[in-house]
Parts: structure tokens; C-alpha cells; sequence
């Protein structure tokens, strides 16, 4: 199966059809507000298994969260029937649980990056983490951060008025990486 850039997989409150398996590009899970707003939790990269799906399968429950191609993205859907049969043999069973462990801990450490760090040091860490030249808009940053595009741009401009970065039409350069560091922390 092909889904081009986009391309909603599933969605909160629809039936699990299957297990995918990304085989290039990147599936977006993200937990949705009725406001429009989003909560980024992971990417799906080739060789993954994503954690909402093997929660309804196991569960028997529907999606509660988005899942939507990146990308172009190809992936392969184990039917319902098949997931079971191959959680029945055990180096299936501990590639999924293996991963579904590795999620587990990436969704613990969201959970207290946004609990318990302000935006401006979640916006520092994630500008470090992407290298000296960023291109990339407000909004995508603000929809990687669960956050709303205004308040990214103000702490921008700031991070700007201070020297940290230099501002540009969809793109950011880091003037000050170790100012940007103790922000972060």
C-alpha cells in the first residue's frame, strides 16, 4: 500500500484494521484537541511497529489518536487474523513487545517534557536537535511542539532579540548554541 504525503491512516474513534508495517517514509501519530490543536507522540520509521495499533489489537479497542503519512509512504497492513497468528510465535511477539517498550518510554518522556518543562526550553532543545540551519516554518515547529504557532514565534523573536538565533522566511539559524543550551535546560 502507497499513501501519499498526507494521507490519514487512522483516525480517533475508527476500528483498527490491522498491524502496519512501514517499509519507507514515516507514519505521524498525534493525539488531537477539538480545537484544531495537536499533540505530536511519535513517528513510525521503517522497521517500527506503532504502539496505538498494537494497543487496539491487543485491546480490541478503536484508535484514539491520528495516524497520517509524513511522507510518501509504503507500507505493508497485517490483517487482524495474521497479527494474531504471529503473535502466537514468539520472535514476533518479542519484536512487538520489544518496540512497543522502546514507545512506551518515548511516551513517558513526553509526557514529562510537557508537564513539567516550559515551552521556551522545549523549543530550545528541539532547535539543537535539528542542527545549526533549520528550514522549517513556525507552525511546524509550534506542531512538534503540541504548541500554537504565535506563542513559538514570540519565543522566537526572543530567542532572536537575545543573539541566540537569526531569523528567516522559513528559516532559522543558531548564532549561539551554548545560549540556546542553557535555555534548554
Amino acid at each position: 500500500m502507497v499513501a501519499p504525503a498526507g494521507t490519514v491512516l487512522f483516525d480517533e474513534k475508527q476500528p483498527c484494521q490491522g498491524f502496519p508495517l512501514v517499509l519507507t517514509g514515516a507514519i505521524r501519530v498525534a493525539k488531537l484537541a477539538v480545537n484544531g490543536r495537536e499533540l505530536p507522540l511519535y513517528r513510525v520509521l521503517p522497521g517500527e511497529c506503532c504502539i496505538i495499533t498494537t494497543s487496539c489489537l491487543l485491546g480490541h479497542t478503536d484508535y484514539n489518536a491520528r495516524g497520517a503519512a509524513e511522507c510518501d509512504t509504503t507500507l505493508m497492513l497485517l490483517p487482524r487474523p495474521l497479527f494474531d497468528e504471529l503473535l502466537a510465535q514468539a520472535a514476533f511477539r518479542d519484536f512487538v513487545f520489544n518496540l512497543f517498550s522502546e514507545r512506551i518510554v518515548e511516551l513517558m518522556q513526553l509526557v514529562e517534557e510537557v508537564a513539567f518543562r516550559k515551552l521556551d526550553q522545549r523549543l530550545a532543545n528541539l532547535l539543537l536537535g535539528k542542527g545549526r540551519q533549520l528550514h522549517t516554518t513556525h507552525q511546524q515547529l509550534a506542531d512538534e511542539l503540541g504548541s500554537v504557532r504565535e506563542m513559538v514565534s514570540r519565543l522566537l523573536k526572543g530567542f532572536a532579540e537575545q543573539g541566540l538565533v537569526r531569523l528567516g522566511r522559513e528559516q532559522i539559524e543558531i548564532l549561539d548554541p551554548a545560549g540556546l543550551r542553557k535555555v534548554a535546560e
